[in-house]
């Protein structure tokens, strides 16, 4: 049965699998000196120099599960000692060159970084080599490669760089904790805290204590998750660990697609406010845009302040593929309503922490947003939603044209467009991961099906109607 993409990832949850194990049978204080044994005993291979060491950097993803370093806020974090395996070398010439004639790479670089020798082979000069990439894109043999560390290649706001011990390192001053370097780095290097055994207390704690109910809140893209089991199932599972309530922060995406809708129609133009790394990239990259993001929360702390609202109990859980959602919650403007937040990553590690067999289940009804709340997982979804809350709270007058943007790439475009005040568009939607949240770094599985998942969920929709669905569930405690 497939639950990951890949091995890194079964890794990560083995590890998140185990602690969360230990935080149920109250055995934490013993994490570090058994589950390394566990995942990795003394005879199994290990692609390190030896068992010693792979367990040794078992102990730093151990700290990390049970919560990191408090003394370190940052969400996204280097391991240093298991980041030692990359190639570091810059633009390089491979054994490819063909030492033609043409010497294409030699008219481009502007920097006199290309020689060659008597076989006509080319050679780059790194003092001189400025890393712009010329060389490569003329080639006609495709012989001058880059050989960026994986997570540079993936970090599209450059927050990555190489340190002096080799390892990577994070410019947090850039950072937006969106997870791309966690998701694609072969080694499992680079990581997110958890927040799993404080999840395991409360839900502990929860059953023999009348004060508070703990609720969990499921970001649309679930509907693309768990693809062995049935959604009705994963719902039920999430009751069978100890949680009150299932509910769907769709409902709260309901609930933003009125307020910005009606806030757009009034201002003129608006920059969304539900992708918390978006968010951040505005404030680091562009902050003379700041005023133009909503004053709106996002889907999962509205959906999570109208819950406290009815049920001053509440204690709120949000489960969904984001690992910038951790540091949302941190946020003083969401902190009095949002107590928790882990993904769908570690949903399946407190799954099997606790042998719940979804499989076997029955199926649990989730809560009727409309298909616009639901479809705010993927990219162009909140468009389509402000769109019908247009037409739906009457303004139909207003023309809505959006800048859906499908990554940081195509956010920086828009918002870069916006500063020079030569961007055609009123509403710009920033989803930070590529295909919005349906790839989030935290998802078990990524892909175009993730998509499909989605669209064919959000059609099943009770409610087909924004206002429909935002009275019902103002009326329900």
């Amino acid at each position: 049965m497939k639950k990951f993409d890949t091995k890194v990832q079964s890794l990560k949850y083995k590890v998140l699998r185990e602690v969360a194990r230990h935080a149920w049978e109250d055995k934490l204080d013993e994490s570090l000196l058994d589950i390394p044994k566990i995942i990795i005993p003394t005879q199994t291979p290990t692609m390190r120099c030896c068992v010693y060491k792979e367990r040794a950097i078992l102990a730093e993803r151990i700290k990390l599960a049970m919560g990191g370093d408090e003394n370190n806020p940052h969400v996204i974090q280097v391991i240093d000692i298991a980041c030692d395996e990359c190639p570091i070398g810059g633009y390089e010439v491979t054994n490819a060159c063909r030492g033609c004639l043409a010497h294409r790479c030699e008219r481009v670089c502007k920097f006199g970084a290309i020689t060659f020798d008597e076989h006509h082979v080319a050679h780059i000069d790194k003092s001189k080599c400025k890393e712009c990439g010329a060389c490569s894109k003329v080639c006609p043999y495709s012989a001058i490669r880059n050989f960026k560390r994986p997570c540079e290649t993936a970090c599209k706001i450059k927050a990555i760089s190489t340190g002096e011990d080799r390892s990577a390192k994070i410019d947090y001053s850039k950072c937006i904790s969106c997870g791309a370097c966690v998701y694609q780095c072969p080694f499992g290097a680079i990581s997110d805290k958890s927040y799993i055994v404080s999840v395991v207390e409360a839900l502990k704690n929860s059953k023999n204590n009348t004060e508070y109910r703990v609720y969990a809140v499921v970001a649309p893209a679930i509907s693309s998750q768990f693809k062995y089991a049935k959604l009705g199932q994963v719902i039920s599972g999430l009751k069978k660990l100890g949680f009150y309530k299932v509910v769907e922060a769709a409902l709260g995406a309901d609930m933003v697609a009125e307020e910005e809708a009606k806030e757009l129609a009034e201002k003129g133009f608006l920059v969304s406010s539900c992708c918390p790394s978006f968010v951040t990239y505005v404030k680091k990259a562009f902050p003379q845009l700041l005023e133009n993001v909503s004053s709106t929360l996002s889907p999962m702390a509205t959906i999570a302040k109208h819950l406290k609202q009815n049920d001053p109990t509440a204690k709120v859980v949000f489960v969904g593929p984001c690992t910038a959602k951790k540091g949302e919650a941190e946020k003083e403007s969401v902190k009095p309503y949002v107590d928790l937040v882990i993904t769908f990553e570690e949903l399946q590690s407190l799954f099997d922490s606790k042998d719940v067999d979804i499989t076997t289940l029955e199926e649990s009804k989730l809560n009727d947003a409309s298909i616009f709340g639901r479809t705010f997982a993927r990219c162009g979804g909140l468009s389509e939603a402000v769109k019908e809350g247009l037409k739906e709270y009457g303004y139909s007058d207003f023309e809505l044209t959006p800048a859906t943007c499908d990554g940081i790439e195509e956010c920086r475009t828009a918002l870069l467009k916006k500063s020079k005040g030569v961007l055609p568009a009123n509403f710009i939607e920033g989803m930070a991961c590529t295909g919005g949240c349906i790839n989030g770094a935290g998802c078990l599985t990524h892909g175009e099906r993730n998509k499909l998942d989605v669209d064919n969920y959000g059609s099943l929709a009770k409610e087909k109607s924004i206002k429909e669905a935002v009275s019902q569930t103002k009326k329900c405690n």
